[in-house]
């Protein structure tokens, strides 16, 4: 571990933050698309986004193996991410529960731990650091937790729609994701259909 990941604390309230993230990840996943607010005081060493770092802290642990795109493989972000949490870094992203990247780096989601149709839990979840990411198109999302629809940047989404649509087809398997960025994550859970707006 470097000395420099040793001086990065995690949360200044690890009870009240934790709780708090977790919220917000519960909330995006629930209400997909919509941004929810992030609160919490954490520095995660660079070149980790505050969000991404805010919720690698709150999900996961010792039990919990840990897949870093090439931007996120520097070595005081694995050593944080290993104190903190305990989780083991892999080098396979189809080993991951979690996979850390950003939109141009994320695995197909086809290669990832897709869960079972009798534990769909199992499947992995990418947290993507969408933090400045480019608007893609108007997208509409539906499905369970939306109003109706609604209408997306989509910004972040690390994969073309047919990729996603075909993630939401393996239903009750598939991968979920979370879009973080600067002080709000959004959710992507695979039950969400997008198509374009035109």
């Amino acid at each position: 571990m470097t000395i420099a990941a040793l001086q990065t604390p995690g949360f200044a309230d690890p009870v009240g933050d934790a709780q708090r993230v977790f919220r917000a990840a519960l909330e995006a996943l629930a209400r997909p698309t919509l941004p929810q607010p992030v609160d919490a005081r954490v520095a995660p060493p660079a070149p980790l986004a505050l969000v991404v770092g805010a919720l690698v802290l709150t999900l996961c642990d010792e039990q919990t193996p840990v897949w870093l795109g090439s931007a996120l493989r520097a070595p005081d972000v694995a050593a944080w991410i290993r104190f903190h949490t305990g989780a083991r870094i892999v080098d396979d992203a189809g080993d991951a529960a979690f996979c850390l990247a950003s939109p141009g780096e994320v695995p197909p989601l086809a290669s990832l731990r897709q869960g079972t149709d009798e534990e769909p839990h199992l499947s992995a979840t990418v947290i993507v650091d969408a933090t400045g990411a480019a608007p893609a198109g108007e997208l509409i999302a539906t499905g369970p937790g939306v109003n109706g629809s609604a209408a997306w940047d989509g910004a972040g989404l690390p994969c073309a729609l047919e990729d996603w649509s075909a993630n939401a087809a393996r239903f009750p398997r598939g991968v979920d994701l979370l879009l973080a960025g600067e002080r709000e994550v959004r959710g992507l859970p695979r039950t969400t259909r997008l198509r374009g707006a035109a």
